[in-house]
């Protein structure tokens, strides 16, 4: 899975909505730690979590974003 990441400025990223998500992504970071998830697949679990039924707002990545099981 591709995931588009926007900046919006030096520590929110967004991933906008696409396919079947219900809201955008929204991940708080700065540079070098977005290139360090680009590594794994923790945009891929934001954007996920933004497909559950019942999601208002934005599916969040906080500034300790990690890969692994459940939300990151």
């Amino acid at each position: 899975m591709d995931i588009k990441l926007e900046k919006i400025d030096n520590y929110r990223w967004l991933i906008p909505k696409t396919g079947g998500m219900r809201v955008d992504g929204l991940i708080f970071s700065n540079a070098e730690l977005i290139k360090a998830v680009k590594g794994d697949q923790s945009l891929i679990q934001v954007a996920n979590v933004a497909h559950l039924p019942g999601i208002v707002g934005h599916s969040l990545g906080m500034p300790d974003i990690h890969w692994g099981y459940g939300f990151p």
